[in-house]
């Protein structure tokens, strides 16, 4: 057939040389994908089984890297979500049903916390909020409707250590979903699917993107019977992820290694000198031996991250807290963390069922900053502040 040069703009047989290999993933971009032959039109999201669809099921791109973030997690299959936040709504999508019972730790993720209040709600399904540190007695709260049990370890902010084996041997008795945030582990210094966990997401946001450029979730199982209730639910509420944004993620993953390990470093050389420093009353850091949960810490975590808090003590006022943390240079003041940069946050108040002193508490995010250099910032910050207070004082 002869095309007008129209067509061919559309219609090419123009073609690169065959036979480039690189170290890269391809970013596949793509909606409709072509299928081969008439008969094999059907519109079937499970592209690990069935040939393309379409790309609003993932590209070659997208699967890869939920293949990878799977292997990681030694888990079997993995779906890539949009951010964080649309990974734990998938979770709660696939497994909840109107008239259910859920039970939440009340340290959890604040945004998740959101979702269950003020989504969940909405449908009929019951949140209940418990002790994070509750372990095998959280059996007395399970009901014949409780339809999952979250877990998430450390907690959000407070760092709370979850005896999660404990957990989990009571929801298979029971028969209840578990699913796990394992964010703070990277999926790799906590093994979720060994301790019994049914059902593991991450925003790979944070260690995985690894640089604050990029906004993915994942939600990764074993067990085929979930991986289809997620499916289905995937397919339903559109969730598709960025190419070029998994693009991003499966370079982050290359360097991911290093930059745990060093961000571990850093963060423990950095929570202990915070430790000696006189308005500071604790350091909440999970590898510190006087962290409450450390020996459970220990006999489940193979590493620490990047992020801590510490709790002022109650002489140290909001105006104190506030000038120190205006006063860091290198410490950036933003949500999340995972990144390169170091990040600090305050809290003016934190919804729990549990009173915790949250408007002493301040958060950080340790990067790939030279230590000295952070320490000399933070030093910096505390001269500053206790300077001008000792001035307020005696003017």
């Amino acid at each position: 057939m002869t095309l007008n040069w129209r067509s061919k703009l559309i219609h090419s047989n123009a073609r690169a040389p065959a036979g480039f290999r690189s170290l890269a993933t391809p970013t596949y971009r793509g909606s409709t994908t072509i299928l081969p032959t008439a008969s094999e039109v059907a519109d079937v999201w499970d592209q690990a089984h069935a040939p393309y669809r379409y790309g609003f099921y993932g590209t070659p791109t997208t699967l890869e890297l939920g293949a990878r973030i799977a292997e990681l997690e030694a888990g079997k299959h993995c779906f890539i979500t949009p951010s964080g936040q649309a990974a734990l709504a998938l979770i709660y999508m696939a497994f909840v049903r109107a008239g259910g019972h859920v039970l939440i730790p009340d340290s959890v993720y604040g945004p998740s916390r959101d979702l269950a209040d003020r989504l969940l709600s909405r449908l009929g399904v019951e949140a209940e909020y418990y002790d994070p540190l509750i372990g095998g007695e959280i059996e007395k709260l399970c009901r014949g409707n409780t339809q999952i049990i979250w877990c998430e370890s450390p907690g959000s902010i407070t760092m709370e250590i979850q005896d999660i084996p404990a957990i989990t041997r009571v929801a298979r008795r029971l028969g209840v979903v578990t699913a796990l945030d394992n964010t703070y582990a990277a999926g790799i210094f906590f093994d979720a699917f060994s301790h019994g966990i049914d059902v593991t997401m991450q925003a790979l946001t944070k260690y995985i993107g690894g640089h604050s450029d990029l906004l993915l979730g994942s939600v990764t199982v074993c067990a085929d019977p979930l991986y289809k209730e997620l499916g289905d639910a995937h397919q339903l509420l559109g969730m598709c992820a960025s190419p070029d944004d998994c693009t991003l993620a499966l370079r982050g993953l290359q360097t991911l290694a290093v930059r745990l390990a060093q961000m571990q470093q850093s963060a423990l050389e950095i929570a202990c000198w915070l430790r000696n420093q006189p308005e500071v009353e604790v350091v909440l850091h999970p590898a510190l031996p006087d962290h409450p949960g450390h020996e459970i810490w220990k006999r489940d975590f193979t590493g620490s991250s990047s992020v801590f808090s510490i709790l002022f003590n109650a002489k140290t006022n909001r105006d104190f807290i506030v000038q120190f943390i205006d006063s860091l240079q290198l410490f950036k003041l933003g949500f999340s963390w995972g990144g390169v940069t170091s990040l600090v946050m305050r809290y003016e108040q934190l919804r729990r069922v549990l009173p915790v002193p949250a408007d002493r508490i301040v958060r950080f995010n340790v990067g790939l900053e030279a230590v000295p250099d952070l320490i000399d910032d933070l030093h910096s910050a505390f001269s500053i502040v206790r300077n001008q207070t000792h001035g307020s004082r005696h003017g």
